[in-house]
């Protein structure tokens, strides 16, 4: 949308309709989505904790799609309402998304491929945004204009919910596509219950909500939501009011920061996961490098990048590829953490601060819509840099302070006189059917 909201509001684009949207409405355009994102996000998370995760990913992606593909005649009939109504919806549904990841990551990642795996999947997120931004900027020259840009969106979001249908699974339990031995492994080491078992188990609110380690997560999760969605949101029009760069180029070198990010999250995962696989480092102490290291190393390009003079176009990419690419590291520092604390109640704990955090996600384009009275001039933009260079040295600082790598003790809570009640003999059978199998799957072992 930071894209497409530029081609949208110039002149000459092939005969499309060109929109007379100002500054304040084009911000309220791009902070519309979390209006919508931070609503489900708590609930999302309970559910994929009881339910699993595969059918509300699916319904998340499907009504996405749907969605992007009515914008263009959302548009045109209603003009900036009616695309904020869009978006609304559009952020509703994705807000699904990240608690299920998180619940089905908590299933399916032993915790010595922990960094890895989440990094493969939640660096998906760069992957997209690098090809959208350089495709957005490629379809909005074209002769299809903008509006292919949500349609290509819409597609892909339909395609890709059909082949999770097919290949999709909650759990290794309710998988088609896995043999029993692996199934065995991955249950023994996540440290997971079974979506079955964990139904019966009541969410330990007040256990979590009082959680010192749990609220380091919630104010790291809210300084990279400020951060990044700041730099994500309004790059592209820092790019093209400020360094006076066109709309195909600046969806080009956008998106160049964000492959620098996809590819280091990679490196600094796999570090990750051999420092705590070889004991090099403890798993607490792990994760604190990787979050400094993704907070205050964007901190402080993002200071240098606030004094390049004006006309020096390559340095400030080259920085602003550095803010970003550093950024990657928060994949094997806080975003995981989530599961360390408690395998169990990850999606739910993810609900709780992806929520949180995207309050945050909000504010980034609102600030600059507060704070920027020029939208050309570099100093007024410099004021914004500044509040996400706050956020991210603070929220980090007590992350480091007061962040644990050990599961808690509330991951296992007691369950209610009510529940042993009920299924104490159920478990009692469970218990054998598990040693019967456990026995003849270690015989074909």
């Amino acid at each position: 949308m930071s894209i497409a909201i530029l081609a949208m509001t110039k002149p000459n684009q092939h005969g499309h309709q060109v929109f007379d949207w100002s500054q304040s409405i084009r911000d309220t355009v791009l902070s519309s989505f979390f209006w919508g994102y931070i609503l489900l996000q708590i609930p999302a998370g309970m559910m994929a904790g009881r339910f699993g995760g595969k059918m509300l990913m699916f319904v998340s992606m499907i009504l996405t799609g749907i969605v992007n593909l009515l914008v263009p005649l959302a548009a045109s009939l209603g003009d900036w309402k009616a695309v904020v109504a869009c978006r609304i919806l559009m952020g509703l549904f994705q807000g699904l998304l990240y608690p299920c990841l998180h619940g089905l990551i908590g299933q399916w990642a032993p915790a010595m491929e922990r960094s890895r795996m989440g990094t493969f999947v939640y660096s998906g997120s760069q992957l997209g945004t690098v090809i959208e931004m350089m495709l957005a900027g490629v379809l909005a020259e074209s002769a299809w204009g903008w509006p292919a840009i949500y349609y290509v969106a819409g597609a892909t979001c339909l395609s890709w919910a059909a082949l999770w249908l097919v290949f999709g699974a909650s759990s290794p339990g309710t998988s088609r596509w896995i043999t029993k031995e692996e199934r065995k492994y991955i249950e023994y080491s996540t440290g997971s219950m079974d979506i079955t078992e964990s139904k019966r188990i009541p969410t330990p609110w007040k256990a979590i909500l009082t959680s010192v380690p749990f609220w380091a997560i919630i104010l790291a999760h809210s300084g990279q939501s400020l951060g990044f969605w700041t730099l994500l949101t309004e790059m592209p029009s820092y790019m093209d009011k400020v360094l006076k760069v066109d709309v195909k180029s600046s969806g080009l070198l956008s998106a160049l920061p964000y492959v620098a990010m996809y590819i280091l999250s990679f490196v600094f995962s796999w570090t990750a996961d051999f420092l705590i696989n070889r004991n090099i480092f403890a798993l607490s102490t792990t994760r604190k490098i990787f979050n400094t290291i993704a907070f205050w190393g964007p901190a402080a390009a993002l200071l240098g990048l606030t004094y390049i003079p004006a006309g020096h176009l390559p340095l400030a990419v080259s920085i602003l590829t550095l803010t970003v690419g550093l950024n990657g590291a928060h994949y094997a520092g806080f975003l995981i953490s989530h599961i360390d604390l408690s395998p169990n109640f990850a999606s739910t704990l993810m609900g709780i601060t992806n929520g949180c955090g995207n309050i945050f996600s909000i504010m980034a384009p609102l600030s600059v819509t507060l704070v920027v009275a020029d939208e050309n001039s570099a100093e007024e933009w410099r004021k914004v840099f500044f509040i996400s260079i706050g956020f991210y040295f603070l929220s980090n600082l007590y992350f480091i302070l007061f962040m644990s790598g050990q599961v808690q003790d509330w991951n296992e809570p007691k369950p209610t006189s009510s529940s042993i009640e009920n299924g104490e003999q159920g478990e009692s059978e469970k218990s054998k059917n598990l040693e019967k199998k456990d026995s003849v799957s270690d015989q074909k072992l």
